[in-house]
């Protein structure tokens, strides 16, 4: 881990998600879409700290979304979204920052009413703990130090987005015995 804080972000939503079963106690790896969080992350932050003030639970948890629909298109038709130049502006453009999360639902992932209910639920337990830590960290706002909190939140986010629609799909990071 790069530093404490995101260390703590890290370990509190890993044993959460573990908790719930909706990832392995080993997470995985997929380059493919760990290789996009730069140009995600640099296209997604004007929009996310724009929001984050009066949104921070649907600011944070976006980028969970995301990374969920990043490792479906990785799973489904990579050759083709692959060349989208910026995947976030791609979804985002489809209904809007507003409705991301439901196009991502529907449209990307499509899944049923009560599976978006589940996983809304999920997204936002995982962005209010983020935001609990996040609000405890001893940056004062407005300071860089304060925007590379606000980025390392996004970024574990959209690993473990990652990680809970692999585990979806059925990628299972266990041993082989």
């Amino acid at each position: 881990m790069a530093n404490k804080f995101e260390e703590k972000i890290h370990n509190d939503l890993h044993q959460y998600l573990v908790g719930i079963g909706a990832v392995d106690q080993r997470l995985p790896q997929c380059p493919d879409v760990t290789d996009r969080w730069v140009s995600i992350g640099n296209s997604y932050i004007p929009d996310g700290a724009r929001e984050y003030r009066d949104y921070p639970a649907a600011s944070l948890g976006w980028m969970m979304f995301i990374g969920m629909a990043v490792a479906m298109m990785w799973d489904d038709e990579w050759e083709i979204y692959s060349q989208v130049d910026d995947l976030y502006l791609y979804m985002r453009d489809k209904r809007g920052y507003d409705a991301l999360d439901e196009y991502i639902c529907q449209d990307v992932l499509m899944v049923s009413d009560d599976e978006y209910e589940n996983l809304s639920q999920m997204v936002c337990e995982c962005a209010t703990r983020v935001n609990y830590n996040l609000m405890r960290e001893p940056v004062e706002p407005g300071t860089k130090e304060a925007f590379d909190a606000f980025v390392t939140c996004l970024r574990e986010l959209y690993f473990f987005g990652m990680a809970v629609q692999l585990k979806r799909m059925g990628y299972h990071m266990e041993k082989i015995r």
